[in-house]
């Protein structure tokens, strides 16, 4: 099933990326305002640390790794996407920086401090809800493996507005994300729901 699925995402994002370009619209976000908010949540995985590596779990046209540069981070960077469309483009981008490099696949290839994921769970297509949430935890799994000090990743909310909701978006549970995480992979887990998107980001930091 996740190979399926995989074949889905990789299709979807490579006409996104066709149709709009290498823009936050290319990989199905609004416009740049709310991608910022986004990086900015997932950004507080890191604290303070300003040398680390990380992995960009679904990394599209590597606008997160441009966001790290505008942090002054000392960062090694690894982007990784299904999308093969998406990886050349991200390469073309970012082929004079030393510090980053870009993948396809669909899990890192190498352990890093720090892994995030952003917008990888939002569009489930017409699977059924069980086959999506098998698919999301499975790859949570992978994060959790792929990272030392932790991991970070967003969802769109089942508090959302019913009448916004679209059937082919996947809708999670926060608060079944937040127990599941705090079983599965460490007690330190923050569940942030505060920033104004029909949407929440799970933090989760290892011991």
């Amino acid at each position: 099933m996740n190979n399926e699925i995989v074949s889905q995402v990789s299709e979807y994002y490579s006409e996104k990326l066709n149709q709009y370009g290498e823009t936050p619209r290319g990989v199905d976000w609004n416009g740049a305002e709310s991608q910022l908010l986004r990086f900015k949540q997932l950004m507080r995985l890191v604290n303070d640390d300003k040398s680390f590596s990380i992995n960009d779990i679904g990394c599209g046209y590597g606008a997160f790794y441009e966001y790290l540069s505008t942090v002054n981070a000392a960062v090694e960077y690894c982007g990784i996407d299904v999308s093969a469309d998406m990886v050349k483009a991200a390469q073309r981008r970012f082929s004079h920086c030393n510090n980053a490099r870009f993948i396809h696949a669909n899990t890192p290839d190498v352990l890093a401090d720090y892994s995030v994921a952003s917008g990888i769970f939002n569009v489930k297509f017409a699977n059924k809800e069980t086959d999506w949430l098998a698919y999301i935890l499975s790859t949570l799994s992978q994060m959790d493996k792929f990272s030392a000090k932790g991991f970070a990743f967003n969802c769109l909310t089942a508090f959302s507005d019913t009448e916004r909701m679209k059937d082919n978006l996947y809708y999670a549970d926060p608060c079944y994300l937040f127990q599941y995480c705090k079983t599965q992979f460490s007690r330190n887990v923050a569940l942030l729901h505060d920033y104004n998107l029909f949407e929440f980001t799970i933090i989760v930091r290892k011991s």
